[in-house]
C-alpha cells in the first residue's frame, strides 16, 4: 500500500508534500509528481500539506482518478529505485496516461 497523487496536481506541481516527506520519495515529472511505491513508508506527511488535494491513500483514491494509480506505478517502470527524489531533480517524462492529458486549468 502507499499513497498517491491524482489529478490536481498535473500542471500544478506544489512541491509542499516535496518538503514534508521524511524518506524523499516523492518525485518530479514534467507535468506532476509521483510518489515512488516502493520508497514511501506510508507515513502520511504528504498528504495535509498538498494545497490542492491531490494526495491520497491508495484505497481512498476517488473513482475519477483511479488511473493515477497505474501512473504511479509505471512513471518508475524504466526509473527502477533510484532510492531519493532529490538527487534526480525533474525527470523529463511524465506516465504515458498523465501526459496525454489536456493542460489543466490554471486558474488558482
Amino acid at each position: 500500500m502507499t499513497y498517491i497523487i491524482s489529478q490536481p496536481c498535473v500542471d500544478v506541481k506544489d512541491r509542499a508534500c516535496v518538503d514534508e516527506c521524511p524518506v524523499d520519495c516523492i518525485y518530479e515529472g514534467k507535468r506532476m509528481l509521483y510518489i515512488h511505491p516502493d520508497e514511501c513508508v506510508d507515513c502520511g506527511a504528504c498528504e495535509p500539506v498538498c494545497p490542492v488535494e491531490a494526495i491520497f491513500y491508495e484505497d481512498d483514491v476517488p473513482e475519477e482518478w483511479k488511473d493515477y494509480y497505474d501512473a504511479n506505478v509505471k512513471f518508475f517502470d524504466d526509473l527502477g529505485s533510484p532510492g531519493g527524489a532529490a538527487k534526480m531533480g525533474e525527470i523529463d517524462k511524465d506516465a504515458e496516461y498523465v501526459a496525454a492529458l489536456e493542460p489543466q486549468n490554471q486558474d488558482h
